[in-house]
């Protein structure tokens, strides 16, 4: 377990974020892009979502953390994520991939595979068929969601066993999110256990994640394990709460709730409401 030193170390992360305001570049999933500008926003960093090729690689260098999302992949944008990832990596910025989909068609797990082995990035998050497709090459997905079969095979032991060695095989700390997180940078294993089922109820809480691990990438690039942990639990408690305040109301209202719980985080809230666990 995480002693309370240690938690309140990882929460004040939260307070970097909101002090250094970083700048994150979104080329990102045209159902959420709303919801993640908003997440961005929300915990103290600032938002930019440029996916023309024109600017991509211009709007990357100012950037101070890069995410590609290909939840909704076209012509325009596979060029623009490749122009965006190398120009930020090139200058030493984080870069994270959401690999949604990946697994669902030939054009998605492509394109995640590409993009994996052209761009170094700094983080990869993803749900358990997401990670398997990035391992094995090749997978299956329900649309967007996991497969029941991912998530129910071999349990937290296994799921481990990927994100280890997808962090091992490209560098990148890995995130396999789902009912309970696991993360790892191919040495250490965490497990995150915050978060709320209504969460998976609403459309955008993946790409918001993704896009506020970018926040905290950006605003402490050289404490990236804990950087991805303190995203982790700051948008799981997050759900927690919105779901205390909106659950009798609906998914419409827990929405709102959501962004509401994630601007009114601070550090000391996230420390106490931090549920990690380290694994063997």
């Amino acid at each position: 377990m995480f002693h309370e030193q240690e938690k309140a170390g990882i929460a004040r992360l939260l307070r970097a974020v909101r002090e250094k305001r970083p700048l994150v570049h979104c080329i990102t999933n045209t159902v959420t892009v709303n919801d993640c500008a908003n997440a961005l926003l929300a915990v103290g960093a600032a938002p930019v979502m440029a996916d023309d090729s024109g600017e991509a690689a211009e709007i990357a260098a100012l950037a101070n953390a890069v995410v590609l999302n290909i939840g909704t992949l076209n012509a325009v944008t596979i060029p623009s994520m490749f122009l965006a990832g190398k120009s930020a990596a090139a200058l030493g910025r984080p870069v994270v991939l959401d690999p949604v989909g990946a697994g669902a068609s030939r054009l998605r797990t492509e394109t995640a595979l590409r993009l994996v082995g052209e761009v170094p990035f700094a983080v990869i998050r993803g749900n358990a068929s997401e990670i398997k497709t990035l391992c094995a090459g090749s997978g299956t997905t329900r649309g967007v969601d996991a497969d029941e079969r991912d998530l129910d095979a071999g349990g937290l032991e296994a799921l481990s066993a990927m994100a280890g060695g997808l962090a091992r095989k490209t560098g990148a700390v890995v995130a396999v999110t789902g009912p309970t997180d696991i993360l790892s940078d191919g040495k250490r294993f965490v497990a995150v256990r915050n978060g709320h089922p209504l969460m998976s109820r609403i459309t955008g809480s993946g790409c918001m994640l993704s896009a506020v691990i970018g926040g905290f990438c950006g605003a402490s690039p050289e404490r990236l394990f804990e950087a991805v942990a303190a995203a982790l639990c700051t948008l799981g408690l997050a759900g927690e709460r919105a779901a205390q305040r909106a659950e009798s109301l609906g998914t419409g209202s827990f929405r709102t709730a959501l962004i509401d719980s994630l601007s009114l985080m601070d550090d000391a809230a996230l420390a106490g409401g931090m549920k990690l666990e380290r694994l063997a």
